[in-house]
């Protein structure tokens, strides 16, 4: 595995977590904490995938 895809999965870890725990996170709608997790899951997924990306030409 890579460090990329392993921050990635902890990221989204961190989100899973926060968004089972907070009382103001909705699938839509998300607290200040909650939107700073999301937004670092989303970076980072969008990092991997396009390196993917470039990996396999595609």
């Amino acid at each position: 595995m890579s460090a990329l895809y392993d921050r990635y999965q902890a990221a989204h870890q961190a989100h899973r977590q926060h968004a089972a725990t907070c009382g103001r996170c909705t699938a839509h709608t998300r607290c200040p904490e909650g939107q700073r997790a999301w937004a670092a899951f989303e970076s980072l997924q969008d990092a991997y995938l396009e390196r993917q990306r470039r990996r396999t030409g595609s």
